[in-house]
């Protein structure tokens, strides 16, 4: 026999524009299954503010497979909510109780500006990417197959490990300093493993990292909380790589 759904209050901050100033508001939702996802919780109370010809509380999402890294909100003050490993999209209501207040918020950082209600503005990190993070490949007819550059099994799963980097924020949402090292050194990382990356290492790291700074990301103080929310486990490691990196570049920038 189906067990009763849940009742809940939602405190979720709306903020109709940019330029608009926020407040929390209170709302209730009722017989919420505890096998919904949080996004779908989201949804019923979207349609039930839709039936009263109210204005639905707007978020981020796509896949809803844990894939994207859209569905960034802050929930009970944690990024992407109580569970590990997963993005909001995969957290399940389960992980909360009967007659719970759950505080709902954008992510807070001077580099991502809200847009409207629990959607910010991420494009900093597409700025980042395009400052170097990629690889420059001559595309004329006369590529190598991928398998024709060996790589040591060691390094292609780190380098695989810091590809699984989603973007989605939450280091930045959850660092005291509103820092982008985690992101940023795992795009760096991806590549500095691999042979068709180390051409042009020197430029990306010096890039992405000066990027990095005029977006206004704060430092990384090695606090650790970037690692333990972030969905797909990116290792703090990536950092270390990366300030061996840019320090690297940075004693033979003009030699």
């Amino acid at each position: 026999m189906a067990g009763k759904g849940m009742n809940l209050t939602l405190k979720i901050w709306r903020q109709s524009d940019a330029n608009s100033p926020g407040k929390m508001v209170d709302y209730k939702v009722t017989d919420i299954s505890e096998h919904m996802s949080f996004l779908e919780m989201m949804d019923v109370l979207n349609e039930q503010l839709v039936s009263k010809g109210e204005d639905p509380v707007a978020f981020d999402h796509d896949c809803r497979e844990g894939i994207c890294g859209m569905c960034s909100m802050y929930i009970n003050g944690e990024a992407h909510g109580p569970d590990r490993g997963v993005t909001t999209c995969q957290l399940h209501m389960r992980m909360f109780n009967d007659g719970d207040t759950i505080y709902i918020e954008p992510w807070r950082a001077a580099a991502f500006p809200v847009i409207k209600d629990l959607v910010v503005d991420r494009t900093a990190f597409d700025r980042i990417m395009n400052a170097g993070g990629f690889v420059s490949v001559n595309t004329s007819g006369n590529t190598q197959d991928a398998n024709a550059l060996p790589i040591p099994k060691a390094d292609a799963d780190e380098a695989f490990d810091a590809a699984t980097c989603i973007g989605c924020g939450a280091c930045v949402a959850t660092c005291k300093n509103a820092s982008a090292m985690l992101f940023v050194s795992a795009k760096v990382s991806q590549l500095a493993l691999l042979p068709q990356g180390k051409v042009e290492a020197k430029e990306r790291v010096l890039n992405m990292v000066d990027q990095m700074d005029k977006e206004g990301f704060g430092n990384c103080t090695v606090t650790g909380a970037c690692e333990v929310e972030c969905p797909k486990g990116i290792s703090l490691t990536n950092i270390a790589r990366m300030n061996q990196e840019f320090l690297k570049a940075s004693i033979t920038a003009d030699k």
